[in-house]
């Protein structure tokens, strides 16, 4: 009996379902007709090109077509983790996204709160409004004006530098400056931006919480610890599994304009040998594996934190 009533009490629900689902799409068909051109862009730009793909498993040969170039299975994938430069290529995209996490992650989350707790409102505006400013340099720029201000020939920081007595460094030239410099200025150039969502999860925490912590006592830091920081931490962790989740992924054209010859030992990263080899070199197949197994490293990290963070913070991507 049991078995038999399951269905039949299922059906009805799933057509009541259905047909619900049809009347709202002719009730709103205006604004499901809106959807078609995002959903046809991310058919044509994002899912159609997985078709692809498959050079990765092949020897691609441009005259031969996908189809007609000669399938080698993981021999491309082999390559890649057998060579020399394999594991230089994966520390320096690790490492460099690990530090940005380490030090550039809580810079926006430390500005919001800053900026919540100042009380002069036009002052406020315009300390964001300073931060923000920045976002909007384009990275051509950024490159130049860090070469320029670093410059071991007249540059304002070596300047400075032999002003105290000490000797101009070459700090665009050197392996062990690049990364330092790199995330440096990326905290500088995108923190403000990235504290806007921080502080707008902050206009939401309920103002009742801070007069009950004043109430009991609490200082202005108590006050932050405890209402503010719980307030945002969907945010944050939200946030942080979507950056862990580009781990991988690290600014191609920022890094490319400030590789040279001289710090390529800690500039070279995975997307940068991808567009040498591939775009320039005409590997089609090897890079397309390595752009492949970069992506499934990300996949993979982005599925095992998003896991964790569900079952210790509660909060999730899905």
């Amino acid at each position: 009996m049991k078995s038999t009533a399951n269905p039949v009490g299922v059906a009805p629900r799933s057509k009541s379902r259905r047909s619900s689902l049809y009347k709202s799409i002719v009730s709103r068909y205006d604004l499901y007709l809106m959807l078609l051109v995002p959903i046809v862009w991310y058919l044509v730009f994002h899912y159609g090109p997985m078709y692809g793909l498959q050079i990765a498993f092949k020897n691609f040969v441009p005259t031969k077509g996908i189809l007609g170039s000669k399938w080698v299975g993981l021999d491309n994938f082999e390559r890649f983790v057998q060579s020399y430069y394999f594991w230089r290529l994966l520390w320096n995209t690790v490492s460099i996204n690990l530090f940005s996490l380490l030090f550039a992650f809580p810079v926006p989350i430390v500005l919001a709160l800053l900026v919540n707790e100042i009380r002069n409102k036009a002052f406020s505006k315009v300390v964001q409004n300073i931060t923000y400013i920045p976002h909007f340099i384009s990275v051509v720029v950024m490159v130049g004006m860090l070469m320029l201000f670093l410059s071991s020939r007249g540059g304002p920081v070596n300047t400075i530098i032999q002003a105290f007595g000490g000797s101009p460094v070459r700090f665009m030239e050197s392996a062990g400056w690049f990364k330092p410099i790199f995330i440096s200025s990326n905290i500088w150039q995108n923190m403000g931006w990235q504290s806007i969502i921080y502080i707008a999860a902050l206009s939401g925490v309920n103002p009742q919480l801070y007069e009950a912590a004043k109430m009991d006592g609490a200082s202005r830091l108590r006050r932050i610890w405890h209402v503010s920081v719980p307030g945002i931490l969907p945010v944050i962790v939200i946030l942080l599994i979507l950056d862990i989740g580009q781990l991988m992924n690290v600014g191609f054209e920022k890094i490319l304009l400030m590789q040279n010859n001289l710090n390529l030992e800690a500039s070279d990263v995975i997307s940068t040998f991808v567009y040498t080899k591939g775009i320039l070199q005409g590997e089609y197949s090897y890079t397309a594996a390595i752009g492949l197994f970069n992506s499934f490293v990300n996949l993979t990290l982005l599925v095992l934190v998003n896991r964790f963070a569900r079952k210790k913070a509660e909060t999730s991507l899905w």
